[in-house]
C-alpha cells in the first residue's frame, strides 16, 4: 500500500550552496509528522521543493500518494494530490473565499464529495462570516490560519504540508489550529507539520517527529523528542 508521502534520498541545492542534504521521510495515509529544526536547516527549503520551486536544482524522489511529484509543475503536484498550507498565507484582493470556494468544488474528482466537505469544514470552522470576504485580506493571523484549514479540508489533498502554520500566533490561536489540524486526520490524509517549536506540538498528537538539522534528518521518533529539544534545545541533537 502507498504512503500519502513518501520522501526519499531529495537533495537540493540553490547555485553552489547545497542545501538539502538527501532525505528521507514517510508519513503513512492517516498520521500526522513533525518535522522540527533550528533556522537555517532547510525546512522551507524542503517544503519549496515539494511545491515544484524551480529556482533549486533538485534531485531523489518523492511520492504523493505513490505518484512521483518531482519534476512535474506547480499545478500537476496539486492534481496529484499536495497541498501547503503557507507560513504567511497570501492576501489575493478582490477574490473572496467562496469565489475560491466554488472553483475548487468545480474542478474536484469528486464535486459532490469536495461540496460535502466544504459544507461540513464550514460549519466546524464557523467560517460564514468570511466567504464573503477577500482571500486573507484584512484577517488576524489566527483567521488566516482558519482559513487554509478550510481550503485544506475542501481540497481534500492526500498529503499536506503544513508549513510554521504556529508562526506569528499567540497561545490561544496556537491551541486553536492545532485542534483543528487535529480535525482533519482523515484515513486518506497524511500530513507533515514544520515548526521551530514544540509549543504546537503540545496541543496535537503527532504519531512522528523528525529533526532536521544542516540539511539532513538526524533523528526521527515519538513525541518525546519534541520533549526533550524543548529542554535541551537543538545542541542535543546536533
Amino acid at each position: 500500500m502507498s504512503n500519502a508521502l513518501e520522501i526519499t534520498n531529495l537533495k537540493a541545492r540553490l547555485g553552489d550552496l547545497e542545501i538539502l542534504k538527501g532525505i528521507n521521510i514517510t508519513v503513512p495515509f492517516g498520521e500526522v509528522h513533525a518535522l522540527m529544526g533550528p533556522n537555517g536547516s532547510g525546512k522551507s527549503t524542503l517544503t519549496h521543493v515539494l511545491m515544484g520551486n524551480d529556482a533549486y536544482e533538485a534531485s531523489g524522489s518523492a511520492l504523493v500518494g505513490g505518484i512521483e511529484v518531482m519534476g512535474l509543475p506547480v499545478f500537476e503536484r496539486a492534481r496529484s494530490g499536495l497541498f501547503e498550507a503557507f507560513q504567511y498565507p497570501t492576501e489575493v484582493p478582490g477574490v473572496s473565499l467562496d469565489d475560491l470556494t466554488v472553483e475548487m468544488i468545480d474542478v474536484a474528482d469528486d464535486p459532490s464529495a469536495a461540496r460535502t466537505r466544504a459544507e461540513d469544514a464550514s460549519q466546524f470552522l464557523g467560517m460564514d462570516r468570511f466567504m464573503d470576504r477577500a482571500i486573507n485580506t484584512s484577517l488576524s493571523g489566527g483567521e488566516k490560519k482558519r482559513s487554509e484549514m478550510f481550503q485544506l479540508a475542501v481540497a481534500g489533498p492526500k498529503a499536506a504540508i503544513l508549513d510554521e502554520i504556529d508562526s506569528g500566533l499567540d497561545v490561544d490561536a496556537v491551541r486553536e489550529v492545532a485542534t483543528m489540524v487535529e480535525s482533519l486526520r482523515s484515513p486518506s490524509l497524511g500530513v507533515l507539520v514544520i515548526t521551530h517549536y514544540s509549543r504546537i506540538l503540545r496541543y496535537m498528537n503527532p504519531d512522528r517527529v523528525h529533526v532536521m538539522v544542516d540539511g539532513r534528518v538526524v533523528e526521527s521518533g515519538g513525541p518525546e523528542i519534541a520533549e526533550r529539544l524543548e529542554s535541551e534545545g537543538y545542541a542535543a541533537v546536533r
